[in-house]
C-alpha cells in the first residue's frame, strides 16, 4: 500500500488505515458516521453501548466487511477483570460480524492491572479466528514501552498530544523493534489545548483542533489519531486540516510551547 500523511499501515498488522480514527464519545450520529465512511475513514473505535455508531456500522458493513477496521474491547475493572471471551462474543453479536479486527483491554492505569496471565489470555483470543489483532490502552507509559519492546501485543492505544509528550521518550523509541501499531487519543487534551491558559498572552494564538491532530500525526510513530466529532461540520474541519499535511518547524514549536503552558495547569488528570 502506498502511504501518505493521511494513510498508512497499522504497524505489523499489515492493515491499511486512514490516520484519523473515529470514536463515538460525543455521539456523532448516523449522518456523521456515513460521511466519515464516504471520506475514507475506516478505523472505528466503538464500545457496543454507543448504539448509534454500532448500529450504523452494522448496517454499513453488510457485504463489505473487509473495508472496515473495527476496534473494541473490554474495560479494566477495579475488582478483577471482565470475562474477555464473554465480552468478545457480546461485541460480535452487537456488530453482527464473525470477527473483530482489534480487541483491546481498555483502561490500564498501572502495570499490576495487566499481569502476564491476562496478557496471555487476550493473546489466546486470536487462536479461534474471531479476533485478528489484540492490544491494550494504557496510561502507564513506562509499562507500555516495556510491552512494545517485548512485542507482547499488536497495538498500543496511548495518550499523546502537545501537552502530554512523555511517549516520545518512554514509548516511541521501543515500538520499532516489533513495528507495534500505535493509536493515540485525546489529541486536544480534552479540549484544554483549544482554550487560552491564564498564563498565555491575551493576543497570542490558540491552536485549532486541526492543528492538534496534525501535531500528533506529524510524529511518524503514530499510525492512527482518534477523533470524536459531534457533527458533520466538526468532522469536515478535521479532515480539511489533515489535508494540510504535517506541521512545519514553526508550527511544531508553537504547539509545544502552548502544550507546555497547558501542562503547567497541573490538573488532576495530568
Amino acid at each position: 500500500m502506498e502511504t501518505d500523511f493521511a494513510h498508512t499501515v497499522l504497524g505489523n498488522t499489515g492493515v491499511p488505515v486512514h490516520r484519523l480514527g473515529m470514536s463515538a464519545t460525543y455521539r456523532p450520529g448516523k449522518k456523521t458516521v456515513h460521511r466519515a465512511i464516504d471520506e475514507g475513514i475506516n478505523y472505528f473505535f466503538a464500545y457496543g453501548f454507543d448504539t448509534h455508531m454500532t448500529r450504523t456500522l452494522r448496517e454499513a458493513m453488510r457485504g463489505r466487511r473487509e473495508k472496515f477496521v473495527v476496534a473494541t474491547g473490554a474495560y479494566n475493572l477495579i475488582l478483577g477483570h471482565p470475562n474477555l471471551r464473554r465480552t468478545l462474543e457480546k461485541r460480535l453479536r452487537q456488530f453482527n460480524t464473525d470477527y473483530i479486527d482489534l480487541f483491546l483491554f481498555l483502561g490500564v492505569m498501572k502495570e499490576k492491572q495487566f499481569p502476564e496471565e491476562l496478557c496471555e489470555e487476550i493473546r489466546r483470543l486470536k487462536n479461534d479466528g474471531k479476533v485478528r489483532f489484540v492490544g491494550m490502552s494504557c496510561h502507564d507509559r513506562k509499562f507500555a514501552g516495556k510491552l512494545a519492546a517485548d512485542g507482547a501485543l499488536d497495538v498500543l492505544m496511548i495518550r499523546y498530544n502537545a501537552a502530554h509528550r512523555g511517549a516520545e521518550q518512554e514509548i516511541f523509541p521501543f515500538v520499532s523493534a516489533h513495528d507495534i501499531g500505535v493509536v493515540s487519543y485525546t489529541a486536544t487534551r480534552w479540549t484544554y489545548l483549544l482554550r487560552r491558559p491564564k498564563t498565555w498572552p491575551k493576543d497570542g494564538p490558540v491552536p485549532t483542533a486541526g492543528q492538534c491532530y496534525r501535531f500528533v500525526l506529524s510524529n511518524p510513530h503514530v499510525h492512527v489519531c482518534m477523533t470524536a466529532p459531534s457533527n458533520v461540520k466538526h468532522l469536515e474541519e478535521n479532515l480539511a486540516a489533515l489535508r494540510q499535511g504535517p506541521l512545519d518547524e514553526a508550527e511544531m514549536a508553537f504547539m509545544r510551547k502552548f502544550g507546555d503552558a497547558v501542562h503547567d495547569l497541573k490538573k488532576w488528570f495530568m
